[in-house]
């Protein structure tokens, strides 16, 4: 089974627009904490039933919305926005490899 009916794919739109609404709404529900490791993109494709990139657009998508931190060489990670005024872990590594 996959997400991909309730990205509703008849109804107008661009299908990673909501592929990355989808996951924005799950990071909100709680069922994506902050600092948890999301799927590496390639799972994100299979278990939204997407080509490879249209999960790379959502998760570009939700990066650029502050969602998402991707760690380079680690994978890519739910903020930890709202929790407290410390950055999270993934966020402080992060910024350790900015140059």
């Amino acid at each position: 089974m996959t997400f991909y009916e309730e990205l509703e794919p008849d109804k107008p739109g661009m299908l990673y627009e909501k592929m990355a609404d989808h996951l924005a709404r799950r990071i909100k529900r709680g069922d994506l904490p902050p600092d948890t490791r999301l799927p590496a993109e390639r799972r994100l494709a299979q278990e939204y039933g997407v080509s490879l990139g249209t999960a790379r657009h959502a998760t570009e998508l939700l990066r650029s919305k502050g969602l998402v931190i991707t760690v380079p060489c680690k994978g890519t990670y739910v903020a930890g926005v709202g929790r407290s005024s410390e950055p999270s872990a993934a966020r402080s590594t992060l910024l350790a490899f900015r140059p």
